[in-house]
């Protein structure tokens, strides 16, 4: 049986499943708060708030994503394991392919939001980026549980238990 996660490793995993959706639905704020601000309008209170939210929870994401990856490696020797087979290194390759993409998002959105507002086009094409990877993460999650039947999903709910 492939070994299981860490607790830290599976609080981290959801936490970011919990906050990246945040992210989708404070995005739009950013665009009206910039805009009513130009025009020389005093913003909505409420996009306000997402535009706060969407910026604080963007950094709270990327910091938990360099946590997460960092314990991938200490825990699960990521990099010095070789896969065995094509399905595990797409596995392996869509897992790095989501840190890099989260991570790079969260970099470019503190980017955009204190040093330059320019790489924001970049940015929302890194939003439909990870929207592509999430999509294809919970499909095989879901032919993992429905059609092959076997643990995976499992590893990423029940920690690994300690050795008595």
């Amino acid at each position: 049986m492939t070994p299981r996660y860490s607790l830290s490793q599976i609080v981290l995993h959801w936490a970011v499943a919990v906050l990246i959706p945040s992210q989708y639905w404070t995005g739009g704020s950013i665009e009206r708060t910039h805009h009513a601000v130009h025009m020389g309008l005093s913003p909505d209170p409420w996009d306000v708030i997402q535009h706060h939210v969407h910026t604080y929870a963007g950094i709270i994401i990327g910091a938990l994503m360099v946590a997460r990856f960092s314990l991938r490696l200490i825990h699960r020797g990521a990099l010095r394991q070789p896969a065995k087979s094509p399905v595990d290194r797409l596995a392996r390759a869509m897992h790095f392919a989501f840190y890099a993409a989260v991570i790079a998002q969260a970099a470019m959105g503190f980017v955009a939001s204190y040093f330059w507002f320019g790489i924001a086009p970049i940015h929302v094409l890194g939003s439909r980026i990870i929207l592509a990877l999430l999509a294809l993460h919970i499909a095989a999650a879901a032919w993992h549980t429905l059609v092959w039947r076997d643990e995976t999903v499992d590893r990423m709910i029940f920690p690994r238990r300690t050795p008595s």
